[in-house]
């Protein structure tokens, strides 16, 4: 009967419950889903890793090549990420193009990754204005329940922190190239930037971590990104304006997310260094 009343009236669904207090699913109105990080899943590709809230799910997977350099950069490397929400994690999505949405999140981290300084482009240059590393970035939704972004960005700074790159050296002369496979270097990560999501409702009423449901029928959203020092992005697509108690109550709570989502992926990375030594 509950999911009945739910499909048929959602708006008062979420009301009811909202009035009482709680939301649908349990939680108090600040507190988040359960995360889970798993790394190096996908063992073609050069770093991997399956970042999980609640039912979200976001699996990343990065393959390095080697290509010119930019005209205007040629000593840096550069990043290509590519956002993917098809039918199969929501009915809500359709085959085709990508979606606005997937575009939108596409150019987000594009400007965590530059606002961050996680990353030093720097970096993946192999030899100034010849040769560089192109790193594409491919992140896939295979279950969408809301906070995507807050997916996205935990499973590329997850991925992003056990990538290696193979040892490459350029000749001048000959222009040629020798890579050594077998012989990997770490990539250096200078930063772990970290997404939360909110939702706001009537009466300045803040829930943290929505659901799909519930980010379907709130008036606002907000998305804080943060590194280790301060906050990289600020992502408010519409909706009603958030008071200045608000944030800062938002901004308090990201904080402490954000410390936890980091030891996290810290301590999977710890796990698979453990696994790689035996």
């Amino acid at each position: 009967m509950d999911s009945q009343y739910k499909i048929i009236h959602p708006v008062k669904y979420l009301q009811d419950h909202l009035a009482q207090d709680i939301r649908p699913d349990g939680r108090q109105f600040l507190s988040f889903r359960p995360i889970s990080v798993n790394i190096s899943s996908i063992t073609h590709a050069d770093s991997s890793a399956i970042f999980k809230i609640g039912n979200t799910t976001v699996v990343c997977g990065i393959k390095a090549e080697l290509a010119a350099p930019k005209a205007e950069s040629p000593e840096c490397g550069y990043i290509v990420p590519n956002i993917e929400l098809p039918p199969l994690c929501s009915p809500k999505f359709r085959p085709g193009p990508p979606s606005d949405q997937a575009q939108v999140i596409t150019k987000l981290i594009e400007n965590v990754l530059r606002n961050s300084a996680a990353i030093d482009l720097k970096d993946l240059c192999v030899y100034k204005g010849k040769l560089v590393w192109v790193l594409y970035c491919d992140l896939v939704c295979i279950n969408y329940d809301g906070s995507i972004i807050d997916a996205c960005i935990g499973a590329l700074t997850a991925t992003l922190s056990t990538l290696t790159l193979p040892e490459t050296l350029y000749n001048i002369e000959t222009g040629r190239v020798s890579v050594n496979s077998t012989k990997r270097i770490r990539f250096l990560v200078k930063a772990l930037p970290v997404s939360i999501t909110f939702a706001i409702f009537n009466d300045q009423l803040l829930v943290a971590d929505p659901t799909d449901d519930e980010e379907s029928l709130c008036l606002g959203r907000l998305t804080i990104v943060m590194n280790e020092e301060k906050i990289c992005c600020i992502h408010k697509p519409g909706g009603i304006p958030i008071s200045q108690d608000l944030f800062s109550k938002s901004l308090s709570k990201c904080k402490k997310r954000a410390e936890l989502i980091r030891s996290l992926i810290d301590a999977a990375i710890s796990t698979i260094k453990q696994e790689t030594s035996k």
